[in-house]
């Protein structure tokens, strides 16, 4: 070993690269802290004396309001779930999972649609019970209607890790809790749930960032965020001075909340000893709150993922045959080809700055990998306007300084060069933690022999390691694919002229009264997330005791 230990270097060709990727990835975060040293546009007085108190007040309001349903749904089905057999459980633990494939986009304007006065519900009253309403039978275009849709998109995050919290706990403690006296209801507040606050609180942050994110439901809503003072400041205003400044204020909520996380986590153990854990048993309830059980659990799936899933099905039986045609098929075929080069070049730049570890396990190398992979905390409104003010500055200046200043045209900027850029800042960690997981199962012993044998870095990467791990490999590239696929606020920004994906299809012709038509996009969109989610769902489980 130490003979091994004595060929790492401070410094090779691998630390190079990975310190390229770095200055890629933080190019948006360094071009956003640059251009605050600039004077704000034009449009920032206005911003800030109108309309910036309501940005705070609707995304704080929308982040505390997604926080507190996100804990009550997944809290309260983690623990059913996971401590009681009652009819369905095993079908919900992954049921349950399902709405992450729902974008928050898509699950607004279906739901607004099933409320409107030619939607089912509405049909069935007047039909059945001759209840004619006026209008949506329920005003979701607020931010009630907002944070409805987020959390029920949403609440999987906490769902997933509390579930996983839950299933880990020891009974030793529980049953310690029974002998004190305390009933289950006692025992779930003063045991079960402080042990699982870490996880409850790690997956209320996930959620989170992605209400930080989003676009589509915010401003098919009405609501006015952050996300929307950007585009409303790059778009309408044409003021990237404006819409930086909106993009820096938004990043200290991405701050704060990544802050308050690491916080109340800190070094505190949450775990009982492995001498005295002893697996959770699940109790069989009396017959009526089995039932009880299965309706609370159903019905939250209902609303989350079975209802406004027919829907789109019926809203597809009544359009497909108007909407599915060449140029369907052409959009399909570059959304899926965007998003397949997307998690290729995301999995091989994690293979590059994983490797480079393996290599160099220095700490400064650690660091490296860790910030390469913080884009996914970034909202992609702010991604979006950190890369294209470079590219354009980069593109003007390839202008005056080779072909003519008063030429004119695109290299970069306004590229798919451009989006593609974007996508790997943003999902650099999802393709990043597959890849990271299958080299930790092979172990550094195989690196260390081959290079005992006298094979290159570059032979043992390409021969042994890649082949070990081809099926992590694989698991990242889809991971990124189902992620860009249904990505709205990168792509509207970034997209080329007149380029459209199926993200950004379904949310035009949704936003243009066409809901229903929008319909046959969404579907292959959720449809395709439906994947991964289930092969998460079993990756969980083998890792259950």
């Amino acid at each position: 070993m130490s003979i091994v230990k004595s060929n790492y270097y401070w410094w090779n060709k691998w630390t190079g690269y990975s310190l390229l990727i770095l200055l890629l990835i933080a190019t948006p975060l360094f071009t956003i802290f640059f251009k605050l040293f600039d004077r704000p546009g034009d449009s920032w007085q206005h911003i800030a004396n109108n309309l910036l108190f309501g940005y705070f007040q609707n995304t704080i309001l929308l982040l505390l309001g997604v926080a507190v349903m996100t804990f009550l749904l997944g809290v309260s089905t983690a623990w059913l779930v996971s401590n009681y057999e009652f009819p369905g459980r095993k079908y919900f633990e992954w049921l349950l999972i399902l709405p992450l494939g729902f974008p928050g986009y898509i699950m607004a304007y279906t739901y607004v649609g099933m409320l409107d006065y030619t939607g089912p519900i509405q049909v069935f009253l007047r039909n059945t019970f001759d209840i004619h309403v006026k209008g949506s039978l329920l005003d979701l275009m607020n931010l009630p209607g907002a944070i409805f849709i987020l959390s029920i998109t949403l609440f999987p995050y906490v769902f997933l890790i509390t579930r996983s919290s839950f299933v880990q706990q020891s009974k030793t403690l529980q049953e310690a809790s029974f002998l004190l006296g305390k009933n289950r209801f006692q025992t779930f507040f003063k045991v079960a749930l402080p042990m699982a606050r870490p996880a409850i609180v790690a997956g209320i942050a996930l959620a989170s960032m992605e209400v930080l994110n989003d676009y589509g439901t915010v401003k098919y809503f009405g609501v006015n965020t952050f996300t929307t003072g950007i585009f409303r400041a790059w778009f309408s205003l044409g003021d990237a001075g404006t819409a930086i400044y909106l993009a820096a204020i938004l990043m200290v909520f991405v701050f704060v909340i990544l802050y308050l996380e690491s916080l109340q986590r800190g070094n505190r153990q949450y775990a009982s000893g492995k001498d005295i854990h002893k697996p959770l048993v699940r109790i069989k309830p009396i017959i009526g709150k089995q039932v009880l059980y299965t309706l609370i659990c159903g019905t939250v799936f209902f609303l989350s993922f079975l209802f406004p899933f027919l829907q789109l099905l019926h809203w597809v039986s009544l359009t497909y045959h108007k909407v599915i045609n060449t140029d369907f098929w052409l959009l399909v075929y570059r959304s899926f080809g965007l998003a397949a080069v997307s998690g290729a070049l995301i999995v091989a730049l994690s293979v590059i700055l994983l490797y480079t570890l393996r290599l160099s396990p220095f700490r400064w190398v650690k660091n490296i990998t860790k910030v390469a992979t913080l884009g996914y905390a970034i909202p992609g409104a702010v991604i979006a306007v950190g890369i294209m003010i470079p590219l354009l500055s980069l593109d003007k200046w390839i202008y005056s300084t080779f072909i003519s200043a008063k030429a004119a045209g695109l290299f970069f900027s306004g590229t798919l060069f451009a989006l593609v850029f974007a996508y790997i800042v943003r999902f650099m960690a999802v393709g990043y933690n597959p890849v990271e997981a299958g080299f930790q199962k092979i172990g550094i012993h195989v690196n260390e022999a081959s290079r005992l044998l006298g094979a290159r870095s570059t032979k043992t990467l390409w021969k042994i390691d890649l082949p070990l791990i081809k099926t992590s490999l694989i698991s990242g590239i889809l991971l990124v694919f189902v992620d860009v696929l249904k990505e709205l606020p990168l792509t509207l920004i970034l997209r080329p002229f007149n380029y459209q994906t199926l993200a950004t299809k379904a949310f035009d012709m949704a936003t243009n009264e066409m809901i229903a038509e929008s319909a046959n996009a969404a579907l292959i969109i959720i449809l395709t997330g439906i994947i991964p989610i289930i092969f998460l769902n079993k990756l969980i489980k083998k890792r259950e005791p």
